[in-house]
Formats: C-alpha cells, structure tokens, sequence
C-alpha cells in the first residue's frame, strides 16, 4: 500500500478532490528530496499528492488554522513520517518554518485560499447559507469573535463598509440598515436568520447566485483577517524559498486574486522608482519570473466540480 493510500484511509482524511488538483502540484514541480510547504492542509488533498510525489528524503510542511484539519493532519502524519502538520495562521508561515530550520531552503509553496468544502458542509461552523447553523465563520473556532456577536454590535456604518470592501455588494447599504432594524427586535444568530434577512432585500435573479453569497462571503473574510494573512503569508513565502523555487496560489474571488497577481506583478519586475538609473541596485532586480499564465479549470473539472468555476491558479518562480 503506498503511503498516500496509507494516510486517507480511515484517518479523518476527506477523499475529496481539491480544484486544481493535478495542476496545482504539477507546476510545484516536486523533486523527490524537496522541501515543500502545503500552507491550507484543508482535508489532505494537495498534501497527498505531494506526498505521493516525494521520495524518502523528502519533507512536507503543513498549516492550517482550523482545528479540525489538523486533527484530520496528524493522523496522516503518525503514518507519513515526511509530514509536520501545526494549527497556525499562513501568515505565521516564517515563524513555523524557523522553527524547523527549513526557512529560505523550501522548494515550493501552495496556498488554497478560502473556504473549504468540508467547512461549508458542517452546519455548525457557519460557513453557508445554504445550512441551518449557529452563525460562527471562525476558521479557528477558539479565536476572536463569532459572526453573530460581530452583527450584533457592530454599527451600522461598520457592516456597511464590510459588506462593500469584502464582497463588493451593491446592496450594502439597504442590507445594513435591515441587520441593525431587525437585531433590536430579535439578535441575528443563525446562518438561516441572516440567508433570509439578505433575501428579502436583495432580488434573486432567475439562475443567479444565491442573494446572501456575497454577503456571507463578506462576513467571513472580514472575521477572518482573511485578506491580511494572504499578503502577510505571500511576502514570507518567497523569503522561505530558495532560488529556483516556486509559489503555487489558488484563489476563489476576485478580492483574492486581485491580490495574488499584484503581487507576483511587483515582484516579477525592476522597481519602477529605480528603473531608470544607470546601473539599477540588486535590491531593485526582480525577485520573482512568472513562468506561464494564469491556469483556470476546464469544462470537465467545472461540470465535476461547480466550486471550480471561478478559480484561478497563478505560478511564480523566485529568482534571487
């Protein structure tokens, strides 16, 4: 039995296949000795690829901020002793690597960001509209505050702002406004309360998404820190690779993404404010080659998988 094998079965380890799966650790490019970082573990999936890819020598670093994932992380990892697996932030990502002296020696990096299929499908934790649940969204159920008591103190001008910044909604205002009229009748503390508050508010467009999604979306990533610990955990991950290796993103939403590729843009070109000097400074070169376009799924993967459908996979290669 091989060791992937050996890790997903009957381990917590979700079968499930992540998006982007073989296209993903395709462009990591694993050599059998490398050091690699899977920094959203999730249920295992891009972890057991990689895994399957590596050889006796090599090592997997994991993290993930949910409980649960690493529950599911460590079991895999009594029987792989290639994986270490820890409850932390991505933007912790220097931190955990000093701490195994594998900073600046990685071979690949990949970030799946968002929300995972199994967090979306557990009622309790918050994450959907389409679930009865207590409205939570914490990746880490154990830190900060919940969605509900974040609703249900904050101004109105506050959920306006969120509602707009984090999920671009154009009906931030009118969704406000009902939140703060509604929570002085009844507190808003279940996903269903909150689904259908947004619904009397927002119309429905015949096959469109759900009226809450840019909402809940909002909520958790504002909750979350979300977009904090992506550019905090970008930046670490190009010092902890080595030249020659390589940072793997995938991304979910334009937010995210519009991050992302900003990101490698910058990095990937002379600093414009030296550009134009005789002899332009090391510290000014590119750090960074983007060495392809963004990859985005297929038909067959979106008809497989409907998640896929607004995923976009960005590569970059570090150079010095």
């Amino acid at each position: 039995m091989s060791r992937r094998s050996l890790g997903m079965q009957g381990c917590g380890v979700s079968s499930h296949v992540p998006v982007l799966l073989e296209d993903a650790v395709d462009q990591l490019q694993v050599v059998a000795d490398g050091i690699y970082v899977d920094g959203t573990f999730g249920r295992g999936g891009h972890a057991g690829e990689i895994l399957q890819r590596l050889g006796s020598d090599g090592r997997l670093f994991a993290l993930d901020r949910d409980p649960d994932a690493v529950n599911a992380g460590r079991i895999l990892a009594d029987s792989d002793p290639r994986l270490v697996i820890e409850q932390r932030n991505f933007g912790q990502l220097r931190e955990f690597l000093e701490g195994h002296d594998v900073f600046g020696r990685v071979s690949g990096v990949l970030f799946d960001l968002g929300v995972s299929s199994p967090q979306l499908d557990d009622q309790h934790r918050g994450f959907s509209f389409r679930l009865e649940g207590s409205l939570d969204m914490r990746m880490n159920p154990a830190e900060g505050q919940s969605a509900a008591d974040w609703l249900n103190s904050a101004t109105e001008a506050s959920i306006r702002k969120v509602l707009f910044q984090f999920g671009e909604e154009r009906a931030a205002p009118r969704i406000a406004r009902e939140i703060c009229q509604r929570r002085t009748e009844q507190p808003i503390r279940t996903t269903g309360q909150l689904a259908a508050l947004v619904e009397g508010v927002v119309r429905r467009k015949p096959g469109g998404k759900h009226p809450a999604t840019k909402t809940f979306q909002a909520i958790r990533i504002y909750i979350n820190r979300e977009l904090e610990a992506i550019e905090q955990g970008l930046g670490q991950a190009i010092d902890a690779l080595h030249t020659g290796g390589r940072l793997v993103v995938i991304s979910f939403h334009s937010l995210e993404d519009r991050i992302v590729k900003r990101f490698m843009r910058d990095h990937a070109r002379i600093d414009p404010a030296l550009s134009r000097l005789p002899q332009v400074p090391e510290s000014a070169l590119p750090r960074l080659q983007l060495p392809l376009r963004a990859i985005r799924p297929d038909e067959n993967e979106i008809e497989k998988n409907p998640r896929a459908r607004s995923a976009t996979l960005r590569v970059a290669e570090r150079l010095r």
